[in-house]
């Protein structure tokens, strides 16, 4: 049978793949960890990973199934894009075609893992001839804002987020812009709830760096418990996309992800059947 493989892009935020790598482990056939061979980022600037990290992998990774992939992964005469592109495209020829390709980012963290692999399960028949039947499959994201008193601010509708594939002809980061098959999964996003110098740094060397809202961190930095309902317009790269903010209770990730397990951010059926209706179509007559 076709495998379940995992990749991760490992990178200067490594440490939150202590929140990723257990909530796949169990499902997963085999987790692949990007790593570039020289420390070094798609802007050309430098990071360290504590050997603490690499003692951690080992310590949690009692069935064998953790690969440590390491390549030079940075080009100097591409965009960070163009390197994020050929690092995930790298990335699943390490993880196989003819396999479910399972692209994730350190800060997002699966709600219900088990419960997508058997949706993807479900489509299995989309891997007997991946090049000529490409498809993508899209979760949604809770996206975290930022950490404040007693709790988070978070965006208060789940975005989409393109996780899976049988054929990895990325074009943008995880976009292969073929049919798009959407599920109700949700993983929760921890892109922006660090601090400030982590964040700065991020946007320095990650693969949309010449899109960022330049007012944005004002934004971010200006947010907090009493004033968050009169913020709009959020995103980093197209404000309008982020339109509003909410409140949860919960310090620790455990706690938040409890909070999403049991409520109904998901995205509903109705929803659901409209959007994959609509791929469906769009791609009926195209080859």
């Amino acid at each position: 049978m076709s495998k379940i493989q995992v990749g991760f892009l490992v990178s200067y935020d490594f440490n939150l793949l202590k929140n990723a790598i257990p909530r796949v482990y169990d499902d997963a056939d085999t987790i692949f960890l990007a790593i570039d061979e020289n420390r070094t980022t798609w802007n050309g600037a430098t990071f360290t990973i504590d050997d603490s990290f690499f003692e951690w992998i080992k310590s949690i990774d009692n069935q064998g199934k953790i690969v440590i992939y390491k390549d030079n992964f940075y080009v100097p005469e591409l965009s960070t894009m163009e390197c994020e592109v050929r690092e995930r495209k790298l990335l699943a020829e390490q993880m196989g075609v003819g396999n479910w390709l399972i692209q994730l980012d350190a800060d997002e963290y699966f709600l219900d893992f088990k419960s997508f692999i058997k949706t993807l399960r479900q489509h299995d028949s989309f891997l007997k001839n991946p090049e000529k039947n490409p498809i993508q499959f899209s979760t949604f994201l809770v996206n975290i804002y930022k950490f404040v008193d007693d709790g988070c601010l978070y965006i208060d509708e789940p975005t989409k987020c393109l996780t899976a594939t049988n054929f990895p002809n990325y074009r943008t980061g995880r976009n292969t812009r073929k049919r798009i098959i959407y599920t109700k999964h949700l993983m929760l996003h921890e892109t922006l709830s660090r601090d400030e110098s982590e964040l700065e740094f991020k946007f320095q060397n990650w693969g949309h760096k010449n899109e960022l809202n330049p007012h944005f961190m004002d934004k971010w930095k200006s947010a907090n418990a009493s004033n968050y309902k009169s913020l709009t317009d959020l995103f980093y790269l197209e404000p309008h996309k982020w339109k509003s903010l909410n409140f949860t209770k919960g310090k620790t990730i455990p706690e938040i992800i409890k909070t999403f397990s049991t409520n109904n951010f998901a995205p509903t059926r109705t929803f659901l059947l409209k959007k994959n209706f609509g791929q469906w179509f769009k791609f009926l007559f195209k080859t």
